[in-house]
């Protein structure tokens, strides 16, 4: 399955390798970026597994970046899916997109860089989800609006070309991944609330 929006850009690669077919060494480029986009605007089927109430699930594929107090990054790579989903079930009180700059993801100051907060109610508090855009590309896609209930693991946008994720949790919550550890949105618990 390919992720909601890629289509354009696929077709738009297909097309362009067409054109160059006379030419045997830009054909193959061609090719091999035909490959590379359908490979990153994959979007797996992941079935939602049986979890406590209270588990909060990775937003992203990718490895852990940081755990800093209650809020955690997730660096996503160029071979991640780059689907983000629901970490909670909830109700979208907010989203709210800023222009930022061009700094590489994992860069510590690419908090300025261009991208889209999403605040999740939840009977534990709120939940904020931040999509951070790379360097190249630069462009967030939402799949949800405002007042729109979202089930954990729903897909809630899409990142293009290399981007980060951070989930910022109510105090309540502790982070059960550590910082280099790889997880996948939607299935891997990431926090929970301590008995």
């Amino acid at each position: 399955m390919l992720a909601k929006g890629s289509e354009n850009w696929i077709l738009g690669s297909f097309i362009l390798t067409a054109f160059m077919g006379f030419f045997l060494p830009l054909f193959v480029v061609g090719i091999v970026l035909t490959l590379f986009l359908c490979l990153f605007f994959r979007d797996p089927e992941r079935l939602a597994e049986s979890h406590s109430e209270t588990d909060v699930l990775s937003p992203a594929d990718g490895r852990v970046l940081r755990v800093q107090d209650n809020k955690l990054s997730i660096f996503m790579n160029i071979h991640n899916v780059h689907v983000n989903r629901s970490p909670v079930d909830g109700e979208v009180t907010d989203i709210r997109y800023h222009k930022g700059g061009k700094l590489p993801a994992f860069h510590k100051d690419s908090e300025r860089n261009e991208r889209n907060t999403i605040v999740l109610s939840t009977e534990r508090g709120d939940v904020t989800v931040t999509q951070i855009s790379g360097a190249i590309v630069r462009r967030i896609v939402c799949y949800i609006k405002q007042n729109e209930a979202v089930k954990k693991g729903q897909r809630i946008g899409m990142i293009r070309f290399g981007s980060r994720v951070d989930v910022t949790l109510p105090r309540d919550y502790s982070f059960i991944v550590a910082r280099g550890q790889k997880v996948k949105a939607g299935k891997t618990v990431i926090a929970t609330v301590p008995s």
